[in-house]
C-alpha cells in the first residue's frame, strides 16, 4: 500500500515493529478490546497503543472489520471459477465485487479466471434455495467461456479464525487473557432485524466504531447497541476480522489450492492442514475436488516450499490444483 505527500509525491509507509504486530494479534483475538486491556496485556501504556493503531489505520496497514458468520445465519457458501475473455475479466471481476452476496473476489491464474466466494440464503426446502443468484446468470453473461461451483460443506480455519493468530506474536498466556468466551451458537440459524443491519453495515466497514456513531447509525440507544452487539457475538453472528496490508507479514503471494482426498480421511486432513502457518483459510467442497485451501506465503519459492514439504507429506492429499493471486478485487469488507 502506499500514501501520498502533500505534494502529490508517493511516500512509503511507515515501518512496522514486533509492537504493530502483537497489536494486530490481540485485535483478531477481540476486534473491539479496549486499548487500555491490550495495554495491560502487552506491558506499554494506553497512549502508545492508540498511538499505534492510528499509525496503522491510517497507512492502511491494518483495519478491523465486524463481519458474519454464514453458517450461524443458516447461508451457503458457494465458491465460483468463472474462466472469460482476456478483455472481459477485469470488468467482470469488479462488476461482482459490488454485489452485496460476494464476500471476496480475485483475479486468479493468468488473469482471465476469477474467483469469487459468494452466500445465499440456505433454505433447501424451497426452490431455488441454497442457490446464489449469481449462478444463474454467469452463463449467460457475455464472454464468460465457463462456470464452476463448489458447495462449501465444513469449513476448517477461516472466519474469526484469522491468519494472524498463527503469528506467533503473541504467548499462550497473552492469548489467553485476551479472547473472549466463544460463542454458542443457536440450534436454528438467526434470523435479522433491519436495524440489525444498520448495525452490522457500519461495523463491517470499521469494526472498531465507537458506539455513538453505532446508536446515531441504528437509531438504538447506547445501551441497546452494547447489548445487541453483545448478544450477536455470543450467539457466533458478528465476529472481528483484522485485515492487513502483505507487508505487515511480509506475506507477497496468496495462491488458491484444490486437492482431492479420501473421503473418509478428509476430515483428518482438514484438521491437519489447518494448523499449517501458511494456511489461510480451509473448507470441505463438493465437486471432483474436495479440499480447497488459501495458502499465503513469503514468495512463489515458498509456496512451491509448502505445496512439496508440508502438504506433499499428509499421505492423503492427492491430484493438487494451485492457482496464484494475480490481482486482489474484494475482500472480506464491503467494495470499496
Amino acid at each position: 500500500m502506499r500514501s501520498d505527500t502533500a505534494d502529490g509525491r508517493a511516500s512509503s509507509p511507515p515501518p512496522l515493529d514486533d509492537l504493530d504486530r502483537q497489536l494486530g494479534h490481540a485485535l483478531q483475538l477481540d476486534g473491539r478490546a479496549a486499548f487500555s486491556r491490550i495495554a495491560e496485556v502487552l506491558g506499554v501504556s494506553d497512549q502508545t497503543i492508540a498511538r499505534r493503531w492510528a499509525k496503522l489505520r491510517g497507512s492502511g496497514s491494518m483495519r478491523v472489520l465486524g463481519l458474519t458468520e454464514p453458517t450461524v445465519l443458516g447461508e451457503t457458501v458457494w465458491l465460483i471459477r468463472v474462466l472469460t475473455t482476456t478483455d472481459a475479466a477485469v470488468p467482470l471481476a469488479e462488476a461482482l465485487a459490488r454485489r452485496t452476496e460476494t464476500s471476496w473476489v480475485g483475479l486468479m491464474a493468468g488473469g482471465t479466471e476469477i474467483s469469487v466466494v459468494a452466500r445465499a440464503a440456505g433454505d433447501w426446502a424451497r426452490e431455488g434455495g441454497g442457490e446464489a443468484l449469481l449462478l444463474r446468470e454467469l452463463p449467460r453473461t457475455p464472454r464468460v467461456l465457463s462456470v464452476r461451483a463448489y458447495c462449501q460443506l465444513h469449513q476448517f480455519f477461516g472466519g474469526a479464525e484469522g491468519l494472524i493468530l498463527k503469528s506467533g506474536m503473541l504467548s499462550p498466556q497473552q492469548v489467553a487473557r485476551l479472547s473472549p468466551p466463544p460463542p454458542r451458537p443457536p440450534d436454528e440459524p438467526v434470523r435479522l432485524t433491519a436495524d440489525d443491519h444498520k448495525l452490522l453495515t457500519r461495523l463491517a466497514h470499521d469494526g472498531r466504531a465507537p458506539v455513538p456513531e453505532l446508536a446515531a447509525a441504528t437509531g438504538w440507544s447506547p445501551s441497546t447497541v452494547r447489548r445487541r452487539m453483545a448478544e450477536l457475538r455470543a450467539n457466533g453472528t458478528l465476529y472481528f476480522d483484522v485485515e492487513y496490508a502483505p507487508r505487515v507479514f511480509d506475506m507477497g503471494v496468496r495462491a488458491a489450492v484444490l486437492a482431492s482426498v479420501p473421503p473418509a480421511r478428509l476430515h483428518a486432513v482438514g484438521q491437519a492442514v489447518a494448523t499449517h502457518p501458511e494456511v489461510a483459510f480451509a473448507c470441505a467442497t463438493t465437486g471432483p475436488t474436495n479440499l480447497f485451501l488459501t495458502v499465503v506465503c513469503k514468495d512463489m519459492a515458498a509456496l512451491y516450499a509448502y505445496l512439496t514439504g508440508p502438504l506433499a507429506r499428509l499421505p492423503d492429499v492427492r491430484e493438487l490444483e494451485t492457482y496464484p493471486l494475480v490481482r486482489y478485487i474484494k475482500g472480506p469488507g464491503p467494495f470499496r
